[in-house]
């Protein structure tokens, strides 16, 4: 398995460069023709055949009318959809979307399902290393769109939300991330509690975890560090993370308490 610093790019990628690279040469096109026409620079489009880079759906369209692919080279686009997410969380991801239960734990962020348009975005520009413009405004559309499972799932999806206080007292937290918490805990299905530092237990500062069961009762564990991902349907890992999460949904404030806790952090931040 690939290591943090051998990356292997996924295949629609590479897969989608290599016609691009294929049509653009039988078309006669040059690369630098391409990057003009794309606004991008020859070492990035160069990249992108490559598949080094995800080839963006701006250049698949642009190369699709200059190569004369009739649509061969945008169809490309769908299969490249859920590479916006990390690599590291497209299973997880991929879960999600047919989730019929999640419980969330984060210790230092709002949640990706609970996160405002400018939280996400402040976020995801402040990656490292640095991701281009393009890629990033991706990234942020991807997470607005993963919060559909809040409101538009028939059946709706039961969601558990657990917040370490840190998370809350974030710099990049303000008063429109705050009410926005406020306004989807009022949601029938959505419980979302607060972990304040006096009552944190020792497993609540081992990290995030979350525990996702689907529609055929699959139950998975995900957890995310600053190098890895794992997500995991091992029974003794996902009982350990759901004897974990249940120990922290005890000791962290109810809905309503939280609710409170929350609106008073409002109060100071106006």
């Amino acid at each position: 398995m690939p290591g943090p610093n051998n990356f292997q790019p996924p295949v629609a990628w590479r897969y989608s460069g290599n016609q691009m690279k294929r049509w653009r040469t039988k078309a006669n096109i040059s690369r630098e023709q391409l990057a003009k026409a794309a606004n991008y620079s020859p070492d990035t489009i160069k990249s992108m055949e490559q598949g080094v880079r995800m080839p963006t759906p701006r250049v698949l369209d642009v190369a699709d009318e200059l190569c004369r692919a009739e649509g061969l080279l945008s169809a490309a686009k769908d299969y490249l959809l859920r590479e916006r997410f990390p690599a590291r969380a497209q299973d997880f991801m991929e879960r999600e979307k047919e989730a019929i239960s999640l419980w969330w734990y984060d210790t230092l962020y709002v949640p990706g399902l609970l996160q405002t348009e400018t939280y996400a975005r402040a976020l995801i520009q402040n990656h490292v290393p640095p991701l281009d413009a393009e890629t990033a405004e991706e990234r942020v559309a991807a997470r607005l769109e993963r919060q559909e499972i809040l409101t538009a799932r028939k059946p709706p999806v039961a969601l558990s939300f657990v917040l370490y206080e840190a998370a809350l007292r974030n710099p990049q937290v303000d008063a429109e991330q705050l009410r926005h918490l406020l306004k989807v805990s009022r949601l029938w299905n959505v419980a979302v509690q607060v972990l304040p530092f006096d009552r944190v237990c020792a497993v609540a500062l081992l990290g995030p975890v979350v525990l996702l069961e689907t529609r055929d009762h699959e139950r998975f564990a995900y957890s995310e560090g600053q190098l890895g991902s794992e997500l995991t349907a091992e029974p003794g890992a996902v009982s350990r993370a759901s004897e974990r999460l249940s120990m922290i949904r005890a000791q962290a404030l109810g809905p309503d308490e939280s609710a409170r806790f929350v609106e008073r952090m409002v109060d100071r931040h106006e």
